[in-house]
């Protein structure tokens, strides 16, 4: 008796032997299928293996320790936090007033029986072969077995004396210093031999210095200090050992201290939200872990997944059915030895499953594979190591599965083909007549009506992007579904064609078979590139609308805030050494203080200037003591157009008020003589009018002690300041200044009794600076240490023309190969009538020619319909989004918000890139085929009926 099991079993032998006997095919339907399994299958393993289990991040962040103490800042005020210890929040309720600030004594909360390792980090500059460098210093035993895990060595050992330092591989590479080589700071005359390099194992990129606690960083800010220059303020922890473990009791009792802690065993065993005084405050808004999946996320990885298989049987259908059409005598022989048609489909679903099952194999094995030979350069583009090699069976047997799945489905079309023809038909290469199927086209159609309806609901009713992408998606269905029938609308063009493209033309719409999934393939590659190119080109063009230029096109603006300007000088020189520059303008900036309070004005002993803007001129919204309750919505929105509640749209890194002349006048573009010679004479030049008040002054209030003040202003009192009045020249009609609302001379700003140190300076060029010319400036910038900022005015750079490129090349390859399988089934189907020219004496070229137009003709209805498709969820994308500015706009207006503008949403067409895929696309793929198709005539027997 013969089973199900037994004909399963013959069909798959018999597709196991077709799939070999025809290599070029199975191997191209096989590439079709295991390539998105091994990038599915990598991404799957890489991201398993990057997330990091609550050991392996504990082992990372606290070695060996059982938890590790923090200060908050608050000045040991007792705090509430959440069991990881990245969220805190005073127990005490201050309500408007400002928290407490300051720092307390960790070592006041461990308990006893405790041990400590201190761990502090702090900023140095340390000197390379190339110069400075901005470097984090770390101070910790790295040895100490209990900082095992926090550091991993790499060559040679941990510093063991005070004189000895460690430094990461990133850090080597950089400065170009090695193992062995000697090591200085900046502002310190001792210097220190590096005796090993290390990485820290979440941030491969970091380059850091290890040093004994106590070893480099007070040495050294106890030295600038003395020379009256800027030292960090190092950030001290505590590792703490404990027998037992830390306890979430210990962790709330330490809290009462004003200390924070990370304790392994309350990371890993947490308490309930219940439990967390914390998460019962009534004012406590904060992050929590939630490993509930996003239905958005599903939905659209869903959707994603879908249509990428629909892709993959699309294009590997066409395949099959080349397999079917070239074994169609031998369907027929077992047709005629009792076979029937679950046979025959069995066949030719075995095909399927066969490649599929290959597929799946060879693409998960070469994901794994390959996922473990390039780890260290997964590793080191992501910037961390992995964990362990995270190998879940489960997940690669789903993606596997999915390849199997793929495989049957893209033969169930020519399965179902291949069984309805006769064994007469099969046997004697006659293809029959079949009527096209008139319900598809009607489902394609209403799919279309649906898909379009729910996208544009989305768009302008709804707020989810789901509802768009899943209308999308129905109407792409709808329009494959729908491509058998627009493929015979094509043909009604043929009348008007000559002899080569008519014949392929009548071919193609007489085999919608094989036509319409190829068609189809294309289509749907196409419509994703148009949607994803018009959606690009329309935020490009609305990013390109929004952009404000910091400088004048070309001009240079550099800022140096810290150590006093001590740097200023040299990095003028580089400016002017490396680039084209054509006038330069020196910036300086005003100081209460000392030099080193031009970086740091809640310095000890610093202070701050402030404008002081006449009452008449102040928005009323921005003064002081007042609020949106104090003014209707009616009143918000008329001060929103008032000139004085407009904000800035421009920050210049210097600041809005410096100390220049008029260098910088010509380096802006402002053209006044008036204000040339007010800056000569000693008066500040104001770009801003509501600064001047109407005896042409202008005030700017002098604070000593920065911290009075802001404790003067908590407390709403008068703010204890000295205001020192200049005369002003209010630069007429609006000039673009770039951000800056006033300049003041050197001579009137010492004479007003504040300090001037150097900052900066404005550099117009003669041409726009090169590439590599920006490049030697930032290198001879980096070798003096200094935090330099740098702003080279380009205009707007668009960055996605890249995008743009890679949609096209895609969606091209996708149509040349959906288009050459369809041409390759279209010769085998045709062969008889190719037989039948060549016998009555057609040339060679009609041959090549029929090829080209059968390949370009397949191309061209895909490209088209494609780019007609790919515009819907575009364009209802775009109006998502400018339905939520638009919400967004009324809001503000509403809330009285002055920083609120008008939307501006375009939706832009890619015109380039529809051109190239409805022109230099079908032409190529025309052409391609005609180079690889063979011209000669060859007369083969006729097969015995």
């Amino acid at each position: 008796m013969i089973t199900w099991f037994h004909s399963w079993r013959a069909a798959l032998r018999i597709a196991r032997r077709d799939a070999w006997r025809f290599k070029g095919r199975s191997f191209l339907v096989l590439a079709m299928i295991a390539l998105p399994i091994l990038g599915v299958s990598a991404v799957d393993l890489t991201v398993r293996s990057a997330e990091l289990s609550p050991r392996e991040t504990l082992a990372r962040e606290l070695g060996h320790a059982d938890a590790r103490f923090k200060d908050p800042g608050l000045a040991g005020a007792p705090i509430l936090q959440g069991p990881k210890g990245t969220d805190y929040s005073p127990a005490k309720d201050y309500g408007d007033t400002a928290w407490p600030s300051g720092s307390t004594d960790l070592r006041k909360a461990l308990p006893a029986g405790s041990t400590t390792l201190t761990d502090t980090t702090g900023n140095a500059k340390l000197r390379t072969t190339h110069g400075l460098l901005q470097t984090q210093v770390r101070e910790l035993r790295a040895a100490d077995p209990v900082a095992e895990g926090i550091m991993r060595l790499h060559h040679g050992r941990f510093p063991a004396r005070a004189d000895e330092v460690a430094a990461t591989t990133q850090f080597l590479e950089t400065s170009g210093l090695r193992v062995g080589s000697k090591l200085t700071a900046r502002g310190l005359d001792t210097s220190y031999r590096i005796v090993g390099s290390y990485e820290v194992p979440d941030e491969l990129n970091r380059a850091e210095v290890n040093a004994l606690p106590g070893a480099l960083l007070a040495p050294l800010d106890k030295a600038l200090r003395t020379q009256g220059l800027d030292s960090s303020t190092p950030d001290a922890t505590l590792l703490v050992s404990l027998p037992g473990g830390f306890t979430w009791n210990m962790v709330q009792k330490a809290n009462t201290q004003g200390v924070v802690v990370a304790s392994r065993a309350v990371i890993l065993s947490p308490p309930a939200d219940a439990d967390v005084p914390l998460y019962q405050k009534s004012d406590w808004i904060g992050y929590r872990d939630n490993e509930q999946s996003d239905p958005a996320a599903l939905a659209a990885a869903g959707t994603v997944v879908g249509l990428a298989m629909l892709e993959i049987c699309l294009l590997a259908g066409p395949a099959f059915a080349v397999g079917a059409r070239r074994s169609r005598r031998q369907l027929g022989l077992v047709g005629a030895n009792g076979g029937d048609r679950r046979h025959i489909r069995a066949i030719v679903l075995g095909g399927g499953l066969v490649i599929g099952v290959v597929a799946a194999v060879v693409g998960t094995v070469l994901g794994v594979a390959l996922t473990f030979a390039l780890k260290p350069v997964l590793e080191g583009y992501l910037g961390a190591r992995f964990g362990a090699f995270d190998v879940r069976p489960l997940e690669l047997l789903g993606i596997a599965a999915l390849a199997v799945l793929t495989g049957l489905l893209a033969a169930i079309v020519p399965a179902v083909t291949a069984s309805r023809q006769t064994v007469l038909a099969s046997l004697t290469g006659r293809r029959g007549i079949r009527r096209s199927n008139r319900v598809l086209p009607a489902v394609g159609l209403a799919a279309i009506v649906i898909g379009a309806a729910i996208a544009l609901y989305g768009s302008t009713v709804s707020d989810s992007y789901v509802i768009v992408a899943g209308g999308s998606a129905v109407a792409e269905l709808g329009v494959v579904a729908m491509t058998p029938a627009l493929v015979g609308l094509f043909g009604k063009a043929g009348r008007w064609l000559p002899l080569s493209p008519r014949l392929a033309l009548r071919d193609a719409v007489r085999n919608r078979g094989r036509t319409a999934p190829a068609v189809a393939a294309v289509l749907a590659a196409v419509a994703g590139t148009v949607a994803v190119a018009t959606y690009t080109a329309s935020s490009d063009a609305q990013n390109r609308d929004a952009y404000v230029a910091d400088l004048p096109y070309g001009a240079v603006a550099l800022s140096i805030s810290d150590d006093g300007g001590r740097d200023v000088p040299a990095a003028r020189a580089a400016v002017q050494r490396e680039l084209p520059v054509a006038v330069s303008a020196k910036i300086d900036g005003l100081v209460v203080g000392p030099p080193r309070c031009a970086s740091d004005n809640w310095g000890k002993g610093c202070g701050t200037a402030e404008v002081v803007v006449p009452d008449a001129n102040q928005c009323p919204l921005w003064k002081e003591g007042s609020g949106d309750k104090d003014f209707s919505a009616a009143e918000r929105l008329k001060l929103r157009a008032d000139r004085r509640c407009k904000d800035m749209t421009v920050y210049p890194p210097t600041g809005d008020t410096v100390v220049g002349d008029a260098a910088l006048l010509k380096v802006l573009g402002i053209k006044d003589p008036g204000a040339e010679k007010a800056l000569a004479a000693g008066e500040i030049l104001s770009f801003d009018p509501l600064n001047v008040d109407t005896r042409g002054k202008i005030g700017i209030r002098l604070i000593t002690d920065t911290h009075a003040a802001d404790k003067a202003r908590q407390q709403n009192k008068k703010v204890p300041a000295t205001v020192k009045e200049f005369t002003a020249h209010a630069v007429p009609g609006k000039p673009n200044s770039y951000g800056l609302k006033m300049i003041i001379p050197a001579a009137a700003a010492r004479a007003a009794g504040f300090g001037v140190v150097p900052l900066g300076g404005y550099y117009s060029t003669t041409s726009m600076p090169s590439s590599v010319q920006e490049q030697r400036l930032t290198s001879a910038l980096d070798t003096f240490g200094a935090n330099a900022y740098l702003d080279i005015e380009k205009g707007y750079v668009g960055e996605n023309n890249i995008v743009l490129l890679a949609l096209g090349v895609f969606a091209g390859l996708v149509t040349i190969g959906a288009a050459g399988i369809a041409t390759g089934l279209a010769q085998a189907d045709a062969e008889a009538d190719l037989k039948t020219l060549a016998a009555v004496g057609a040339p060679s070229r009609v041959r090549r020619t029929l090829s080209g137009f059968q390949c370009g003709l397949v191309a061209g209805m895909g490209v088209l319909l494609g780019s007609a498709a790919g515009l819907l969820p575009a364009v209802a994308l775009r109006l998502t989004e400018r339905r939520e500015g638009e919400n967004r706009y009324r809001q503000a207006l509403t809330d009285g918000l002055n920083q609120a503008v008008v939307p501006h949403v375009p939706i832009i067409v890619p015109w380039a890139t529809l051109a190239a895929l409805l022109v230099a696309v079908p032409v190529g793929a025309a052409l391609l085929a005609a180079v690889v198709t063979r011209s000669h005539r060859t007369l083969g027997r006729r097969a015995a009926t």
